[in-house]
């Protein structure tokens, strides 16, 4: 790698102005952009990695450049740092996009399917940052599980059910509802298990598809599998962290949190409302009805 160049400057001469930028520094931007589509790679584990990092934080001029080489490739940077790399998104245009529509078409050939793969990313995401501050906390490291998704995306299927009972709209929502009203009849007539004769769980279950959902994860980086109880047990990286933070604003999003959350520390989550008298263990600023995690 090419190194940083060293300030000649003696002392009470006048500033130069910065080095003109040559190849090698090109090749370096480049290097280190190469490195932050290498989802599982942490600078911790490579110190070219790390010093290319150090140099993006410290040189400006060479910060500019290693973003602008991101950003030719359809990428958006959303954070250079030590404990995330250079943590990417690419752009809808970009050659390094994955769509969703992409990976559900090559995860089930079923519509209904692709359908369930989405919820369960959906899901995922909303049981590992469920509160405001577990995004904004660098520190935070949420955890899921298998069952536990599934768990949660049952209980708001019955949640939304009984709003649509309570309305009197307990048939084929309205072309203009909610999309999660139209889904909870799609995930509840779907077995949560199935099996096959040899015990394992069926792909087209609902937990056979948040199985292929997580995976899917651990492979781009965004989560680091800890276990195997209920189905298979996760923890979150700083890469889904910065990724979560960018879609959290989306309707989608917004719309299944709103349901209410509970969440659990072991990784299940329940939708369960609190009741009364048990205002005082709500999450300070959550701004959701969260309660405090045990």
């Amino acid at each position: 790698m090419i190194t940083d160049r060293q300030d000649a400057r003696e002392p009470g001469e006048a500033e130069a102005p910065p080095p003109p930028i040559v190849p090698a520094d090109v090749a370096d931007a480049a290097r280190l952009v190469g490195f932050g589509l290498q989802p599982k790679l942490v600078p911790a584990r490579d110190t070219e990695y790390a010093e290319l990092v150090r140099r993006h934080r410290e040189d400006p001029a060479f910060a500019r450049l290693a973003d602008a080489v991101a950003a030719g490739l359809g990428l958006i940077v959303l954070e250079v740092s030590q404990r995330a790399g250079m943590a990417v998104a690419a752009a809808e245009d970009s050659v390094f996009a994955v769509r969703m529509g992409d990976y559900a078409r090559r995860a089930a050939s079923d519509a209904g399917d692709r359908f369930l793969h989405g919820l369960a990313h959906l899901a995922a995401a909303a049981l590992a940052f469920p509160r405001p501050e577990d995004l904004a906390d660098d520190g935070y490291i949420g955890r899921i599980t298998v069952h536990g998704v599934d768990a949660f995306v049952r209980q708001a299927c019955r949640r939304l059910e009984e709003r649509a009972e309570e309305s009197g709209e307990n048939t084929d929502p309205a072309s203009d509802a909610p999309g999660l009203e139209a889904a909870w009849r799609v995930y509840t007539r779907r077995s949560a298990t199935g099996a096959t004769k040899d015990a394992r769980r069926l792909a087209s279950s609902t937990t056979g598809i948040i199985g292929k959902a997580v995976a899917f994860l651990v492979d781009s980086g965004f989560l680091q599998r800890t276990g195997d109880e209920s189905g298979g047990t996760y923890r979150t990286t700083a890469r889904y962290q910065l990724q979560v933070r960018d879609m959290a604003g989306s309707a989608a999003m917004a719309e299944l949190l709103d349901l209410g959350v509970v969440p659990v520390g072991d990784g299940t989550a329940t939708l369960v409302p609190a009741a009364d008298g048990e205002a005082a263990d709500l999450a300070a600023g959550a701004g959701l009805p969260f309660h405090t995690g045990t």
